[in-house]
């Protein structure tokens, strides 16, 4: 089976994971999604696969040949959920011309660009996400492990395979146990074009702030109110206007507000803070205590209270020890004819917590564009290419 073919049947299964859902995984679809591609791994020979507690899907391809390191594959299962993801109708473009493209719904029209006119696409019908991010990476790993099953002349050492939940919450590869990967090293397979090759991602944070204000009869409130509603706008107004998302990018951090809700007594803000560079990060936590202070200063003490919570590093520190596995990457990249790219990624992934956790893990394209949207599409070629890319790294892991 093509991996195209995988992702289309896999962009049935509505597996989008909740942010605020208490359980692991986050929501039952990706345990029932795993479920199947424990069958499919099974089905293909893969003996040893199966589905832990937390919803992580574990599998092992056995070494060809000698070997000294076994590395790792990983991909995640859920979807976001702020774009409609169920009823997923994924449909195939054939010998794309280059131009807009008429969606089902009769409303949307896809520009997917005239550099990939000629290749096949997978496309939604305008209404949902496809789901390429990243079942696309899972379409891909599992028909790298089809072919190395049926091949055993390919040489290449011991291979784990991982099917991750929650990543588009960033909460699923916390409870991994690196015990039970059982890898000294792992690509996640989780970006876009193919010869794409990231080894940095921001470093990132998030900030809660709460604002407590003093209510009065609007008729006899001058000199005794407080508005805490209106102190959360003086709060937001205070961060520096061109360091937000929409003004930003390549290694440009920002201050990105996610949440907000408030009245006069009380209002809460939430933010996520991202940067490249941590000295930089730790320079916006900063900004956010300074005007934490001065608010307080100014309204009186216990007004505002921020809390700021860490996420992910910059795996780009704990990949540096380890060139080779970049160097893998764009040889095998360079062997299907490719180009490789590498950029600072703007965003996280499964990796990025991954190679902290003593398991260096640079990320691979897809062929996947347009994530988290309704325009999202993969472009069948690259997902043939990344599949043979998967092949190449393996091979480079044998003695």
């Amino acid at each position: 089976m093509k991996a195209y073919e995988r992702l289309m049947a896999y962009a049935a299964y509505p597996t989008a994971s909740d942010e605020v859902s208490e359980t692991v995984p986050s929501t039952p679809t990706q345990l029932t999604f795993g479920k199947a591609l424990v069958d499919e791994l099974k089905s293909l020979g893969l003996t040893d696969a199966y589905q832990n507690d937390k919803g992580f899907v574990f599998a092992t391809i056995p070494a060809t040949a000698d070997y000294e390191k076994t590395v790792a594959f990983l991909a995640h299962m859920d979807v976001v959920s702020d774009v409609p993801f169920e009823n997923v109708k994924p449909a195939l473009v054939e010998n794309y011309d280059g131009g807009p493209i008429p969606l089902a719904d009769g409303v949307s029209v896809l520009q997917a660009g005239a550099d990939l006119a000629g290749k096949t696409l997978v496309v939604t019908d305008g209404t949902t996400l496809l789901g390429a991010d990243d079942k696309a990476g899972v379409a891909e790993i599992m028909t790298m492990a089809e072919i190395l099953m049926a091949d055993k002349t390919i040489p290449h050492g011991r291979i784990r395979i991982c099917f991750t939940p929650d990543e588009e919450i960033g909460s699923g590869i916390l409870h991994i146990d690196t015990k039970e990967l059982d890898a000294d090293y792992a690509y996640t397979v989780d970006g876009g074009a193919f010869g794409e090759v990231d080894y940095e991602t921001f470093n990132a944070s998030s900030a809660h702030v709460e604002f407590t204000g003093r209510s009065f009869h609007p008729g006899s409130a001058k000199g005794k109110m407080i508005h805490a509603a209106r102190v959360a706008m003086e709060f937001d107004a205070m961060l520096p206007e061109f360091e937000r998302p929409e003004y930003t990018d390549g290694r440009d951090g920002f201050f990105h507000l996610i949440g907000m809700k408030g009245e006069v007594e009380h209002a809460t803000l939430v933010y996520i803070i991202r940067d490249h560079d941590l000295a930089t990060l730790h320079r916006r936590e900063a900004d956010l205590r300074r005007i934490e202070s001065y608010l307080n200063e100014k309204y009186g003490e216990g007004t505002v209270k921020l809390s700021i919570t860490d996420g992910y590093r910059n795996m780009g520190e704990a990949i540096a020890p380890y060139p080779f596995l970049i160097d893998y990457a764009y040889d095998a990249i360079r062997e299907l004819g490719g180009t490789p790219v590498s950029h600072p990624v703007r965003g996280g992934t499964d990796g990025s917590q991954l190679s902290f956790m003593g398991v260096p893990c640079p990320n691979l394209g897809t062929g996947g564009r347009n994530c988290h949207g309704r325009f999202e599409f993969a472009v069948v070629e690259e997902m043939d290419q990344t599949v043979a890319l998967l092949c190449g790294i393996a091979k480079r892991f044998a003695k």
